[in-house]
């Protein structure tokens, strides 16, 4: 098996937690309808209902559209300039009816910044003494409805910044301020990420976000007091033929009891790489520690041909990460470090969130001290283009052809 290199400036950092916010979704959402629609398009969308910049991309067509007022997330990117493909999933209905919901407001969005824990005694998304079930559950407005302030922008990025302060379930108060830029990279400098030359008729797009939370108040975070971390997701439109790839060390083992354990049709673990279903029709949801996984994770599209990476910053030193479970945890810093999210029904007869998928990644848990900071990067490339010319990429990252990822579920 390969060893997995995360090539390019994001080698730096430091990485992350597991994702559990979706572990009891409410089914209040307005239920999202995929529907075709080019960047161009979905630009337009955003436009109509919220300030909207978009970065471009001088030596190719690649462009991206992020939107300031929710945490300056990425909500959406392209290969192939206005005519082409959104590349990120958006929630139209939610969006246009414009009235706030109970619990989360899902916009959607292909790079998006939370915190974590969600669950555990550290948890930011139930209150004190809150019993850990939906009807309790909340995501903090800072990072689901407030805005974060552009502090600065150039041709390729935009910088945000944001003070916010979150009781946990215990009841302490954390002073965090958060910093975030978002980078649009350079079609030519890819090969510098991917650690291989791209074939001309691969069309990509590639972005990162360098994001970094700081102990503003008086108070160390440590074991007792509660620790965050970075949490970024990235929400992708689902397909029929579209599987997760997640390289695995030898040994390691994946978590795939979030929502009651994955069906063995939908995920298949082989000795140096999981496959999981994303096709939005059963709702699941795996995750791996750090000591089981390197610092990428992706999927692949194959009715659509589209190549999703994600890359992150991890230490090479074993770190603690914070536990997501809903509910008092024995072992509240033994989490996940990486995600992958499938939407479907929470239950029968009840509405999903939309046709999504998602790609997460943490950083470790925070333990600061006043005026300390942690940073996690996170980078998101899409590559369009025929299994010829994906496969050397794949081969590279993953470890494995195309040929075995389109033959994981048949």
């Amino acid at each position: 098996m390969k060893r997995f290199v995360l090539y390019g400036t994001l080698c730096l950092a430091a990485c992350g937690p597991r994702k559990q916010p979706s572990q009891q979704q409410p089914a209040t959402q307005p239920q999202t309808i995929s529907r075709p629609e080019n960047f161009g398009a979905d630009v337009a969308f955003l436009k109509e209902h919220t300030e909207t910049i978009v970065l471009t991309d001088s030596t190719s067509k690649s462009a991206i559209a992020i939107a300031p007022a929710w945490q300056g997330r990425v909500m959406t990117s392209t290969t192939e300039g206005d005519k082409g493909r959104s590349l990120g999933w958006i929630n139209h209905e939610l969006i246009a009816d414009g009235k706030p919901q109970p619990h989360i407001n899902a916009f959607g969005g292909e790079d998006r910044f939370w915190l974590g824990p969600e669950g555990s005694q550290n948890s930011f998304y139930f209150a004190p003494g809150d019993t850990f079930d939906l009807a309790h559950w909340q995501v903090p407005a800072a990072i689901d409805t407030e805005p974060f302030q552009v502090t600065a922008r150039t041709k390729a990025s935009v910088s945000f910044g944001r003070s916010m302060q979150l009781p946990n379930y215990k009841g302490h108060q954390f002073n965090i301020k958060v910093n975030r830029t978002v980078t649009l990279i350079a079609r030519r400098d890819l090969r510098n990420y991917l650690g291989t030359d791209l074939h001309r008729s691969v069309h990509a797009v590639g972005f990162h976000s360098a994001n970094s939370i700081t102990n503003a108040g008086q108070q160390k975070w440590d074991t007792a007091y509660g620790m965050p971390s970075i949490w970024i997701l990235g929400m992708f439109p689902a397909a029929e033929k579209n599987t997760v790839m997640i390289p695995i060390r030898t040994g390691g083992t994946v978590n795939d009891d979030y929502f009651g354990k994955v069906p063995e049709e939908r995920l298949k673990k082989e000795q140096n790489i999981v496959y999981f279903r994303a096709d939005a029709n059963h709702r699941s949801k795996i995750g791996l520690r750090q000591e089981a996984c390197y610092n990428v994770l992706g999927s692949y599209d194959a009715a659509n041909k589209i190549l999703t990476v994600v890359q992150f910053t991890m230490p090479t030193a074993p770190h603690k990460y914070v536990n997501s479970a809903w509910g008092i945890q024995s072992k509240p810093f033994a989490g996940d470090m990486v995600n992958a999210y499938n939407d479907g029904p929470p239950g029968e007869g009840k509405p999903q969130l939309g046709r999504f998928y998602e790609l997460e990644s943490s950083s470790p848990a925070a333990g600061l001290k006043p005026g300390g900071k942690l940073e996690h990067y996170h980078r998101t490339i899409h590559l369009q283009g025929s299994e010829r010319h994906l496969d050397p990429v794949v081969k590279k990252l993953f470890g494995v052809s195309l040929k075995d990822v389109e033959k994981a579920f048949r």
